[in-house]
């Protein structure tokens, strides 16, 4: 596993995250208790939240469907955050791995190591064997 380092702008790519979940975190009901910050190889970024319910959607998904929406295909470093968490940062779930995968398979992803330390990572690393779609 390459650990990349931990840059000014992934500290920035942070609190955008924290940012846009404050915003939008709602007390009462629990609808949007993840924020997601996405950098783009050209530099800009992407936010969103996680949206809850029956079939709810991670805020990484939200995030780089607007990126996509926006005409954006090429991406750098993403973050998901709680600010209950160690550091804020949380780790992507299965489905958000293979989706990440699938859309960007060089894409970073700023996590925790098992001590809380901050790290960056390549998401190949935190899906190996991924399904890829292949033809026969």
């Amino acid at each position: 596993m390459i650990f990349y380092d931990i840059t000014d702008s992934d500290r920035e790519l942070i609190q955008t995250a924290l940012k846009v979940l404050a915003e939008n975190f709602d007390d009462n009901i629990y609808h949007h208790t993840v924020g997601c910050a996405l950098r783009c190889r050209n530099g800009k970024v992407y936010k969103g939240v996680n949206c809850d319910g029956i079939h709810g959607s991670c805020a990484e998904y939200i995030t780089i469907g607007t990126a996509i929406s926006a005409g954006e295909r090429e991406f750098d470093t993403i973050v998901a955050v709680n600010e209950h968490s160690v550091n804020s940062v949380i780790f992507p779930c299965g489905n958000c791995r293979q989706m990440l995968i699938e859309y960007s398979p060089g894409i970073k992803v700023i996590l925790n190591d098992d001590d809380g330390n901050l790290i960056k990572v390549c998401i190949k690393d935190l899906l190996p064997f991924a399904w890829k779609h292949t033809e026969c």
